[in-house]
């Protein structure tokens, strides 16, 4: 009884080492990148790239999400091949594909913010003339010596 027990708790200690070891899925791995390249985000070309991945991700998770509605859609209509199961099968599917839809929800979201960024970014260095340091001091002396005051 006493060795049972000992290789049961041996075998579920395993299971739970491995499973808290094991790599993050692409979606999770790309989620990650994308966020630290988010940080990072200053330029212009920097949110338009940023707004293109998080478009990207949503397609991909909503394509994932319309997988996860037609299996639902199966285990409802079937559940009488699932005996028992069904409906833990059937709440699972559920969650998936809410937790899918939320997930491409929130990446258009940041998707229209990133793409926001970018054009205001871009009018911004669209209306900045294009100065250099010499310039800037030479108008700057130019408006120092036309005013009257300065004169005297």
């Amino acid at each position: 009884m006493k060795t049972r027990l000992g290789t049961f708790i041996a075998v579920l200690s395993t299971l739970g080492l491995l499973a808290s070891c094991a790599q993050m899925g692409p979606l999770e791995k790309q989620s990650d990148d994308i966020n630290k390249a988010a940080q990072n985000a200053r330029t212009y070309a920097d949110h338009e790239n940023l707004a293109k991945q998080y478009a990207n991700t949503a397609k991909e998770i909503q394509v994932k999400a319309e997988e996860q509605k037609k299996l639902l859609q199966h285990y409802e209509e079937k559940s009488y091949l699932y005996g028992r199961q069904a409906q833990d099968i059937q709440s699972r599917t559920w969650a998936l594909l809410n937790k899918y839809q939320q997930a491409a929800e929130e990446n258009i979201h940041q998707a229209a913010f990133h793409q926001r960024m970018a054009s205001e970014l871009a009018k911004r260095d669209y209306a900045a003339p294009a100065e250099t340091p010499g310039q800037r001091n030479r108008e700057n002396k130019a408006k120092v010596g036309s005013d009257p005051k300065d004169r005297i």
